[in-house]
């Protein structure tokens, strides 16, 4: 007979495989219920963690999930939405280059810039299928908080984290 955990590992890898094999149209839906087996694991390990008396579970290192407890991303991971505290080193390496250009460490100055712009500054050929490769990634970032879209196809660093993101 298998555990709990045990359990709840085996569903919350079914429906990472899920995420990482979805159609955009079905993608939130199967992050939604990732999310929910990764909840409810930890959960469980909390409580048993207390019946043990304070004995720790090994907390969740899982690249491609939204309750990130991840300090490094790996490549063609699923973009997690943005929370307080989370720093873009968690975002695939073509999202930190995006995040790094508008924030200003590449001397843009935080400035809402095109997906042409940033695909130019970030070492791409402006082609458009290159700019549309960077034009993905920018909204998805913002579609996940990272970034706001100022105007359609202009991208920036919310104002209120444009100092320390």
């Amino acid at each position: 007979m298998s555990s709990v955990m045990g359990l709840l590992e085996e569903r919350e890898r079914a429906a990472r495989q899920r995420v990482e094999e979805a159609p955009q149209a079905e993608l939130r839906e199967a992050e939604a219920v990732w999310e929910r087996f990764v909840i409810a694991r930890e959960t469980v390990g909390e409580v048993l963690a207390e019946l043990r008396g304070g004995e720790s579970v090994p907390p969740v290192v899982v690249a491609r999930e939204r309750p990130v407890r991840v300090t490094a991303a790996v490549p063609g991971s699923v973009v997690p939405h943005w929370q307080e505290g989370l720093a873009p080193t968690v975002l695939a390496p073509g999202y930190q280059r995006i995040m790094d250009v508008l924030a200003g460490g590449t001397g843009t100055h935080g400035e809402a810039m095109d997906c042409r712009q940033l695909a130019a500054i970030v070492g791409l050929e402006p082609v458009p299928a290159k700019v549309e490769g960077v034009r993905s990634k920018a909204k998805r970032l913002a579609a996940r908080g990272w970034l706001a879209q100022e105007s359609p196809g202009l991208f920036s660093v919310p104002v209120a984290r444009a100092g320390g993101s």
